[in-house]
């Protein structure tokens, strides 16, 4: 078998056959094994440089509180009963097995700190994201802390802990809104960043909220969905289409520190629209994306959101990404970003450092394999593992100067 690779030069026409016989020359792909040639050797080098410190810690707990394992196993660091990540179809579903703080006066003590919120009274088709935290958790059961590109491991490189779910009320919105915004305060004003996992997008306006409450800063937003989420009522409530138009009424958020990626399709509706021009917000459609890429729309993203804004928030919905990807949610809309180019624009954005991170719609009822919880789950944890990567977790710890008050 041959491969013939030819290219015109100038004028002049070079043809190469390369043959898979001895003495050939292959111009097609790099040496494999000179490690400058491929960040994948550069990755498997960097693994040693990790510590293993936490993970060795874990399994001494694991040991002393689970009961040394049954004298025929031969790994002696297996207990008799599940403590720690392994086996992952055992333990407890807190988020990537992270511990639970029961006492939530004692997030201040983690790096992250994530929080469900299993609400979907603002859904206004398909329901089903009050079960999105349950979900993500239980998916999350299948990963590792450690990113093989990255050379990262978030269990050794920052902490993190689960604080369980805020008491949503399912009859009632606004009742509900008070309560995510006064969970989401008290997380933030320990220091911790909070990051939410929905529920549906409704809740968009009481995490920022309850975000804005604790500094006298500015923040931004970056809002990737497939649906404009700013008009002012839907169906005569506050519901999933309208989180940004109050989100933006807020003293310190600015609507032209408002960026939305990904929005178009059919499903944007028209009251929403007239918002966006009048409020000035940085719109950017699938074709924007096409047009310039990934990587130019997070640079452009990124100067919009943090333009005279001292920290920026993330809200991602999972329906801005090809429907045919994601079928656990309310509003699936085809046409949307495919999954990689979904993680490259998160790890782009979180790279600058977030104040804190939503990942919004998943509906476990319509999900298939729970591929729809394992995105968000990506989501989460490559936006960790970037600003791990970075040196940006905890930078928005500066803009925390007010104390927090609940509703």
């Amino acid at each position: 078998m041959s491969f013939v690779a030819s290219k015109v030069l100038g004028k002049q026409l070079i043809s190469r056959s390369t043959f898979c016989g001895l003495g050939q020359i292959r111009f097609h792909h790099p040496d494999p094994f000179n490690p400058k040639a491929t960040k994948g050797w550069k990755a498997a080098l960097k693994e040693a440089e990790i510590p293993t410190t936490k993970a060795d810690e874990e399994t001494a707990h694991a040991l002393h509180m689970g009961l040394q394992g049954a004298s025929s196993i031969d790994d002696k660091t297996i207990p008799t009963f599940s403590r720690g990540e392994l086996p992952h179809f055992a333990g407890i579903n807190t988020f990537m097995k992270a511990p639970f703080v029961e006492d939530v006066r004692n997030v201040g003590g983690y790096d992250a700190t994530v929080v469900g919120v299993p609400f979907d009274g603002g859904c206004t088709y398909r329901a089903g994201t009050r079960f999105g935290p349950q979900g993500i958790r239980r998916i999350s059961a299948l990963y590792t802390p450690y990113n093989y590109e990255r050379g990262i491991d978030l269990r050794e490189q920052m902490s993190l802990c689960d604080a369980g779910d805020v008491f949503t009320i399912p009859a009632n919105i606004e009742k509900s809104f008070d309560q995510i915004s006064n969970a989401v305060a008290h997380i933030a004003s320990t220091g911790s960043m909070p990051i939410i996992l929905g529920g549906d997008h409704s809740i968009g306006f009481p995490t920022v909220r309850g975000l804005a409450s604790v500094t006298s800063k500015n923040i931004g937003i970056i809002h990737v969905d497939r649906h404009a989420d700013i008009q002012e009522k839907d169906l005569d409530e506050r519901m999933h289409t309208t989180p940004y138009f109050h989100a933006t009424n807020l003293p310190n958020v600015n609507p032209k520190n408002l960026v939305q990626i990904g929005i178009g399709g059919w499903q944007v509706p028209r009251p929403a629209v007239p918002n966006m021009v009048e409020r000035e917000t940085n719109i950017f459609t699938m074709d924007d994306i096409e047009e310039y890429g990934i990587e130019k729309i997070a640079e452009m993203a990124l100067e919009r959101a943090w333009d005279g804004c001292d920290a920026v928030y993330m809200s991602y919905d999972i329906d801005s990404i090809e429907a045919a990807f994601v079928p656990g949610t309310g509003w699936p809309e085809p046409g949307g970003l495919l999954p990689r180019e979904a993680l490259k624009l998160v790890g782009l954005v979180a790279a600058e450092g977030l104040c804190g991170m939503e990942v919004v719609e998943v509906s476990p009822p319509y999900d298939h394999a729970d591929i729809t919880s394992l995105m968000a789950l990506r989501i989460v944890v490559d936006a960790l593992g970037s600003m791990v990567s970075h040196g940006t977790l905890g930078k928005h710890k500066d803009i925390i100067d007010k104390p927090y008050v609940p509703i």
